[in-house]
């Protein structure tokens, strides 16, 4: 096991905005405005976790023309959301 990058993916989830935004992803590769309207939190913050998660290669970014749509690379990420979940 690579425990560097388990602990950075851990670290990466350990905030409660990124919580949310990997389970929207979870359901479905979106955009900031479809993250930002449902989780009701501005442009700026979406944009700021989003980076995270991109960062520790959770998420990767496809431009759709003005748009940047978001979807999960991760494979663990499902795991460890059920988990959690409980």
């Amino acid at each position: 096991m690579d425990y560097e990058r388990e602990s950075e993916l851990l670290k990466a989830l350990g905030h409660p905005i990124r919580l949310q935004i990997v389970e929207e992803l979870l359901l479905d590769e979106c955009n900031v405005n479809k993250i930002m309207n449902t989780l009701n939190i501005p442009q700026s913050i979406v944009s700021q976790h989003l980076g995270v998660l991109k960062n520790k290669r959770i998420v990767v970014a496809r431009k759709e023309g003005v748009r940047t749509c978001y979807r999960l690379v991760e494979k663990k990420v499902q795991s460890i959301v059920n988990i959690l979940k409980g």
